[in-house]
């Protein structure tokens, strides 16, 4: 009796432990389905060739632009939070949304994160028609391109903003103070930057944007072209442009092929630093052909001081095929005619790979 008593003990012993395994292997199942529900992944790489001729002596290389990877974690219904690398660089955003309103009119993001100044900024490189992405203008005022004064800092800084869509996504908004110093940077004065960012959509495809910059820069190094700043120096650092944009449709990743809209996006821009003004502006065209072959053509004019002749004009032809979505090969021609240095010209090819 005792023996028999031993063994349903030791088998209830051993249901209620196979019992606890299974329930614990469900809850673990359960948990990372959740996570994975909830968390996503994302990235694209693009590489290519150049061939540029200044005075009549010829370069040529192999690159890898970007390779970046960005994970975005719902956290909530309401909050959600994004780490993005570039494998090729350096951390480029990190940042927290959260949604106050139970529309889409009101959301605050704190982070480092892409700014608002000018239509082409916020844009992805994955979406943007040119090889070398964006305009002359964009590259210097919204901080994307080498400015001696400010640095390389890709479009982005440190802060807070508020943005949303109001009557019913016809009006977007977005208002940021920012600490004007750039990515990876502590701010280097006691000055704020302050952008605001206003989009009109009257009809579907067609959007006008005014955005604009009020600040004061923190001067990192010297420019030829503005010799009022110096290292070190506290300097005006303010910003404005008007853009608009039209499409004929909505791109459908599904459709890489069949659905691409012709577009055109023009912007005009202009800046102050310190006592030195610039201005400029492009105009970009994209027109499908067929079978997924796009024609670019692009014209871009920016005058670094408008006191001087430090003006550049830059005309762009090409070609592009999307392979498969988000991929696509690209091949562009450009002549820049320069008042500060000799005219050249740039042929290029890139390949891009996103997910």
């Amino acid at each position: 009796m005792r023996r028999q008593h031993l063994k349903i003990a030791v088998l209830a012993v051993a249901l209620a432990a196979l019992s606890s395994s299974a329930a614990m292997a469900q809850q673990e199942t359960d948990w990372m389905k959740d996570v994975t529900s909830r968390v996503t992944f994302n990235g694209y790489a693009q590489a290519g060739y150049s061939w540029q001729n200044t005075n009549n002596t010829n370069r040529n290389d192999f690159n890898l632009k970007r390779t970046l990877l960005w994970a975005k974690a719902r956290i909530t219904d309401r909050w959600s939070f994004l780490f993005m690398h570039d494998f090729s660089s350096v951390v480029q955003e990190y940042y927290t949304d959260y949604r106050f309103s139970n529309d889409k009119s009101l959301t605050v993001r704190l982070g480092q994160f892409k700014h608002s100044y000018t239509l082409e900024n916020p844009l992805s490189p994955t979406q943007l028609e040119l090889i070398d992405v964006y305009s002359q203008a964009v590259l210097y005022l919204a901080g994307e391109g080498p400015d001696p004064l400010h640095g390389v800092n890709y479009g982005r800084d440190m802060g807070l903003m508020a943005y949303g869509d109001l009557f019913n996504s016809h009006l977007h908004y977005e208002l940021a103070v920012m600490n004007g110093q750039g990515v990876n940077r502590r701010d280097g004065n006691k000055h704020k930057d302050f952008i605001a960012r206003l989009e009109v959509k009257p009809v579907d495809g067609l959007r006008f944007v005014v955005s604009g910059q009020k600040g004061k820069g923190h001067a990192i190094g010297e420019a030829d072209w503005n010799p009022s700043v110096k290292t070190g120096d506290d300097y005006t650092r303010d910003r404005y442009s008007i853009g608009a944009e039209l499409k004929t449709g909505a791109y459908a990743p599904g459709k890489y092929k069949e659905a691409r809209p012709i577009s055109l996006r023009t912007e005009w821009l202009g800046g102050k630093d310190g006592d030195v003004g610039s201005r400029g502006g492009y105009i970009t065209a994209c027109v499908p052909l067929v079978e997924g072959i796009d024609v670019i053509a692009s014209a871009d004019y920016y005058d670094r001081n408008t006191s001087l002749e430090y003006d550049q004009t830059q005309g762009t032809l090409g070609l592009q095929y999307w392979f498969y979505k988000k991929c696509r090969v690209q091949l562009q021609y450009t002549y820049t005619w320069s008042q500060f240095q000799q005219d050249y010209s740039w042929l290029q090819a890139q390949v891009q790979f996103a997910f």
